[in-house]
């Protein structure tokens, strides 16, 4: 016998946008999920089963367009912070951290220490960085923007190359290239 579930659908799309391709994923609430560069489905499938268990994947590729908009003119270079609702579920630790992570400002970097001593807890570096990968909405949760405290990058759920895209995106929006014009 199945069992019935009361839980609510997870909507979601594949973003396709010149090189980048990334599942989406909101509820009725907002949006909780943006995956990793090029990462098949099942990153969100199993992201979903893991937190919205008996939650249905249901493809909306309408319902999602806001959000899809919202990163397309993020990755455009024409968006700096987002807009459209978000629905995100963890712990007060980890919503802490993740509300920290969206008060980096654009195109600038911080540390996980810098972001533990940000929410008052600069004993937890680690647990910082624990909840940093636990952060299910890439790019607009920008866990990107954080790097070690030598200045390296350091790991991203979305992988490295992602993360480099991101911060040389957001460095070359900020600090555009000057055209020197010579007399």
């Amino acid at each position: 016998m199945e069992k019935s579930t009361n839980a609510a659908p997870i909507f979601w799309s594949l973003l396709a946008y010149q090189d980048w391709n990334m599942h989406i994923g909101a509820t009725e609430k907002g949006l909780c999920y943006v995956g990793s560069q090029n990462c098949p489905f099942h990153e969100l499938a199993d992201w979903a089963a893991a937190r919205f268990p008996g939650s249905a994947l249901v493809r909306d590729d309408r319902m999602m367009q806001r959000y899809a908009d919202e990163l397309i003119e993020y990755l455009e270079g024409a968006r700096e912070s987002f807009t459209a609702p978000a629905d995100l579920r963890g712990t007060p630790f980890q919503l802490a951290v993740w509300k920290a992570l969206c008060d980096i400002p654009y195109g600038q970097t911080r540390t996980y220490t810098d972001i533990a001593e940000t929410i008052r807890k600069p004993s937890s570096v680690r647990a910082v960085g624990a909840a940093i990968g636990a952060n299910p909405n890439l790019i607009t949760v920008p866990c990107h923007r954080v790097i070690g405290k030598n200045g390296a990058l350091t790991g991203y759920r979305g992988g490295l190359d992602m993360k480099t895209k991101l911060l040389e995106l957001e460095r070359n929006v900020s600090y555009p290239k000057e055209d020197v014009q010579h007399a």
